[in-house]
């Protein structure tokens, strides 16, 4: 598997070769890589970062290396150990550190690690950031530290709990109104760190508490991404348990996904509607989402008077436009939940937080909840072109002849058509086009996307 190197940081399948996969050398020149940049960026002689892992089996051996690493370059650490990408990102600023480290493939498999990179806010590190850094890797253009400045270790094993004392003291979740609603919820932690902090989340708020795996050993029972596919598991405990919901968390806890009680999926996309419909009804504002997220986002947006503005696909460019557009809420439509009140981060333990206040708010069944917004269906696929195929001229060709619709070119081509859009949007490692629908029906997303894609292979003379 080819080690991916982005902006965002590092990752890869552990064991193989040095530069092919990610090996405990390379683990150490991407720390050494972030090390350097950070005091290059800061201007500081001293420096501190936060470290923080998911339960994957590789956790400990990259931590420790990464850990080391930071070290030799004379930089403190303070090692938060078992975490979340959200508890990091939180511990950032209240820890005044000048940068931080998630060390987790976020919905990867078991066998991927990887290093995400975050600034002084807790934040992702912006394209231009990441490319410096990743420049410093290419010429191993390190420094390290004499003996006499080697940087110091703090654990520091709160976090988690400073985390859900953040996140139940934010002015919108009602943490008695839950108590009072006597929910009993199901809990899918992947075997990973959602299996901890999820769990003591819920039961500060009064919840019934049925786990299913959240022993956080890394062995994931199934695929972690959350999509219906893999939640088979939960979706039958649900029913049997006479649940009110069920909560599902991908391995580093940013991604959320929620179980009706039928057993059906209330869907990821929705996740951010009805936390969104819920703060937008408390303090009305604007939000954002990216260009492949649902269209219900505007719609409920809308409905509360409020402006909604699409990003470009990643969650550092949905940062940047909630703050120019003030946004109160945004995030993606893969379940990742952004509240500027917490934090500017995918934040599970928010969106559960503010779903259940909401649903005891609203006094009723998790279904008929979904069934309040608006119905949209989606239809994900991608074509496969040959290398010699100009992919960037047919996406220009897919413009000029969409001209007279609504058309966005700041991330691939979106097309909005008046009930239904469809994103084209190319791979920049290899010869893919993604194609996005939604349209009101699972049938009509379908046609749309076969549409779509018969005229690309058209315009390509496939």
């Amino acid at each position: 598997m080819t080690l991916i190197k982005s902006i965002s940081g590092i990752r890869g399948t552990i064991g193989g070769k040095v530069g092919d996969n990610l090996t405990p050398l390379d683990a150490v020149k991407f720390a050494s890589a972030y090390g350097t940049w950070l005091k290059n960026y800061s201007g500081k002689d001293k420096l501190t970062v936060v470290v923080g892992r998911d339960a994957r089996i590789s956790g400990p051996m990259i931590h420790n290396l990464v850990v080391n690493t930071l070290i030799g370059l004379g930089i403190d650490v303070i090692d938060l150990g078992l975490s979340t990408t959200p508890t990091v990102e939180v511990a950032v600023p209240l820890e005044k550190a000048d940068g931080g480290i998630i060390l987790t493939a976020s919905h990867n498999p078991k066998q991927w690690n990887a290093l995400k990179l975050l600034n002084e806010k807790g934040e992702f590190l912006n394209g231009i950031e990441g490319e410096k850094i990743l420049a410093i890797a290419e010429a191993e253009a390190f420094d390290f530290s004499d003996v006499d400045s080697l940087g110091q270790i703090t654990e520091n094993d709160a976090y988690m709990d400073i985390h859900i004392d953040e996140v139940v003291n934010l002015p919108l979740v009602d943490v008695e109104a839950v108590k009072a609603a006597k929910f009993k919820v199901v809990v899918d932690g992947v075997n990973s760190s959602g299996g901890i902090i999820i769990p003591k989340l819920l039961e500060l708020m009064g919840v019934e508490v049925v786990k299913l795996y959240c022993e956080p050993n890394g062995h994931f029972p199934h695929n972690p991404e959350p999509l219906k596919e893999h939640l088979t598991d939960i979706s039958e405990l649900v029913v049997k348990e006479k649940a009110d919901l069920g909560v599902v968390v991908d391995p580093d806890v940013d991604r959320l996904a929620f179980i009706c009680e039928d057993g059906e999926m209330f869907g990821e996309e929705y996740t951010l509607v009805a936390c969104a419909d819920y703060v937008l009804s408390k303090t009305p504002g604007n939000t954002v989402s990216n260009m492949s997220s649902s269209r219900a986002l505007r719609d409920v947006t809308n409905r509360h008077n409020g402006n909604y503005e699409a990003s470009a696909v990643g969650e550092v460019n949905v940062v940047d436009l909630m703050k120019k557009n003030n946004a109160i809420i945004g995030g993606e439509g893969n379940g990742g939940i952004i509240y500027p009140e917490s934090h500017y981060g995918r934040d599970s333990l928010v969106g559960v937080a503010l779903f259940l206040t909401h649903l005891a708010n609203k006094k009723m069944t998790v279904s008929a909840l979904r069934a309040s917004y608006p119905e949209y269906y989606m239809s994900k696929n991608k074509i496969e072109l040959t290398p010699q195929i100009d992919v960037d001229a047919i996406l220009v060709a897919m413009t000029e002849k969409y001209k007279n619709e609504d058309i966005t070119t700041i991330d691939g081509v979106k097309i909005d058509f008046a009930n239904e859009w469809v994103h084209l949007r190319k791979s920049n490692t290899e010869p893919i086009i993604r194609i996005y629908t939604e349209a009101p029906s699972q049938a009509q997303a379908d046609t749309l996307a076969l549409r779509i894609i018969d005229e690309i292979k058209a315009v390509a003379g496939i």
